[in-house]
């Protein structure tokens, strides 16, 4: 009796060894598991046919785990009411919550989702499927989704078909058969039945797999897609390892077809418009904000103020933004300014614009009478500081605090002949005094005054372009005297002084498109190095698209077939069958040195869309395929057995 404790803790010591060299534990307790997980059983079984089953099972021979389930795993046909897609342990249990279609194949597509618990060895593409009728619906279709302005793959976005190919289905009825795109923009529809359907995508919002609001994305196609199959090869390379070909191998496979759709998805304009916020910052200055554009622009009635009388109204290009700025002192100093606004809006019921009325009150963060008050202590700070300077005969050289009208001059350091200088105000301009302006050609001693004209610009009241006739190699001058400019308030300028440089020539580049394919003619070609700031935009002259002056450097180039003449890239509108605006992308990058030119064919339909957006821009990075990780090599060569 005294030997069984001992006989159990030796007991206890093997099993706890055994349990540490157990395989999956790695250095050095045993190799990795790298064998992916085997599907033992399902019920109802795969490709089982007249079966009403609404609870699918998957049993593995190893412990398991779903990645994304909510993101990767589609049912097909959609389920209104979504299914629960649960693993534990060994086992997925998919439970369908909707009722069952008579004579339909049900699909559920796991993607890549499904990998083993320990070392995340991936199961592969995998789908189930089973029919509720006597036969199995094996066909499949298959593309892209791009987004329409900036060809970046979509990736999450739903793609339906439809059987009733009437334009109002895809807005009243749920689609038959759907799929998810991935990273690539990839989509896949499988268990589709023969014949003739129409085909969307659309970002379901509200989850209806139909497309009922308007800021859903969404995209088109008039092509009625025939689903079909063919028997095919392909030749896959065998590696001898990671650098030399073994040979290759002729693989014979079934091809689904279409596997070519490219769908293009944009958000329609008109969305619901509503008013985003109001402020009231400064004292001089109400803004209005606007969830969507408005032809219509909105009407300000003051109630305890002049409207016409005591406001300048700054209205954006599209009358989303609207900042009214006040001209007298009298309003600045009121604490409360009460007003009503009328604009147009969006009636949420009918989806259709109507007028609205609000009556608001804005009260500034900080008072005028604050303002004045610290504006007051400032001086009065200065000129104690100034009188105790001179009472101990000290050089005193402070400037008077003074409330100056702010400016700032944009100007490059060594500026291109075909650019201006740009000043900014902190507001409005109620007149300029262009003789306290001086543009010089020249240095001090021999300075010139040289031509010059002020441009404004109608949507933005704070801003002036100075233009000049530029000489190459040449320096100027810009003199600004004090009280060049008034503001609406009655502040002036302070004097000011800027150099500026005309570069030479030779230290830019030019890059010259011929352009071909169709909308070559009304292109608008954009270069630049980050898509959020566009370089320079051009628009094309009989398939001509010609930049002077571009600093050196690496461009990407893109095209905007702009097919109304408006000067921007234009959505689609489904309801009248309008595709958006088609887009190009260079497919390259273009590297541009001091006093080169460069002269580039561009044929715009040459590279098919999906590959036509360099890998280096793309927002959306593609996520890596899973395979298996290969460790036990690496393990190897750690032990030195390899």
């Amino acid at each position: 009796m005294k030997k069984l404790p001992l006989l159990l803790l030796t007991l206890l010591a093997v099993l706890a060894l055994s349990q540490c060299a157990n395989p999956g534990s790695g250095p050095d307790g045993g190799p990795y598991d790298e064998t992916p997980p085997r599907l033992v059983s399902t019920s109802p079984k795969l490709g089982a046919t007249d079966n009403q089953s609404k609870r699918i099972t998957l049993v593995f021979d190893e412990y398991i785990k779903m990645e994304n389930a909510n993101e990767k795993v589609i049912v097909s046909p959609p389920q209104i009411n979504a299914p629960d897609v649960r693993a534990s342990g060994k086992s997925i249990t998919v439970t369908l919550n909707d009722t069952l279609k008579p004579n339909t194949t049900y699909t559920i597509d796991f993607g890549d989702a499904i990998e083993d618990n320990n070392e995340g060895n991936p199961f592969g593409d995998f789908a189930f499927y089973y029919a509720t009728g006597p036969h199995i619906d094996t066909l499949e279709v298959s593309g892209y989704v791009l987004n329409a302005a900036d060809l970046e793959p979509i990736k999450g976005t739903l793609v339906g078909l439809q059987k009733d190919l009437a334009d109002s289905a895809f807005r009243t009825r749920p689609f038959d058969r759907v799929g998810h795109t991935d990273s690539y923009g990839h989509f896949s529809i499988r268990g589709v039945a023969p014949g003739s359907y129409r085909i969307y995508a659309l970002q379901d919002m509200d989850g209806t797999f139909s497309f009922s609001q308007k800021s859903e994305a969404i995209a088109f196609s008039k092509d009625i897609i025939k689903p079909a199959c063919e028997p095919a090869i392909r030749f896959d390379t065998v590696w001898h390892d990671s650098v030399h070909i073994d040979s290759l191998r002729e693989v014979h496979y079934t091809r689904f077809t279409p596997d070519d759709i490219l769908l293009l998805s944009f958000t329609e304009t008109g969305q619901p418009r509503h008013l985003l916020k109001t402020e009231r910052n400064m004292p001089n200055l109400m803004s209005f904000f606007f969830t969507a554009p408005s032809d219509s622009a909105p009407v300000i009635r003051g109630l305890n103020f002049d409207a016409g009388k005591d406001l300048v109204t700054e209205y954006s290009l599209h009358n989303d933004t609207i900042n009214c700025w006040i001209r007298t002192e009298e309003v600045m100093a009121n604490d409360t300014l009460s007003l009503t606004l009328q604009y147009e809006e969006t009636d949420d019921s009918t989806n259709m614009p109507k007028m609205r009325t609000d009556t608001l009150s804005l009260t500034p963060r900080k008072t005028y009478s604050k303002i004045k008050e610290e504006q007051d202590e400032a001086w009065k700070k200065w000129a104690e500081a100034r009188e105790k300077a001179i009472k101990r005969n000290r050089q005193f050289t402070e400037i008077a605090p003074n409330n100056w009208l702010k400016m700032r001059i944009a100007a490059p350091s060594n500026m291109a002949p075909t650019t201006n200088p740009l000043f900014t105000f902190d507001e409005p301009l109620d007149r300029i005094d262009t003789s306290r302006i001086h543009l010089l050609l020249g240095p001090d001693s021999a300075a010139v005054e040289r031509p010059f004209k002020l441009v404004d610009f109608p949507h933005k009241l704070t801003q002036l372009m100075l233009m000049g006739e530029w000489r190459p190699n040449q320096q100027y001058q810009l003199r600004v005297d004090s009280a060049a400019f008034y503001s609406l308030s009655g502040r002036v300028n302070q004097s000011t002084k800027l150099h500026i440089n005309i570069a030479d020539p030779e230290t830019f580049g030019s890059i010259f498109f011929v352009l071909q394919g169709p909308g070559s003619d009304s292109a608008l070609v954009q270069i630049f190095t980050d898509e959020k700031k566009i370089y320079r935009q051009v628009k094309a002259n009989r398939g001509m698209a010609d930049f002077y002056y571009v600093n050196p450097g690496s461009y990407y180039a893109r095209a905007i077939v702009d097919l109304n003449g408006n000067g921007k890239w234009d959505a689609g509108d489904y309801e009248k069958g309008l595709q958006p605006e088609p887009v190009y992308y260079y497919p390259g990058q273009l590297q541009l040195r001091a006093g080169w030119d460069i002269n580039q064919d561009w044929n715009l339909t040459a590279t098919p869309l999906i590959q036509q957006k360099p890998d280096a821009i793309k927002k959306q990075k593609a996520d890596p395929k899973k395979t298996i990780k290969n460790r036990n090599a690496e393990r190897l060569r750690q032990l030195g057995r390899q």
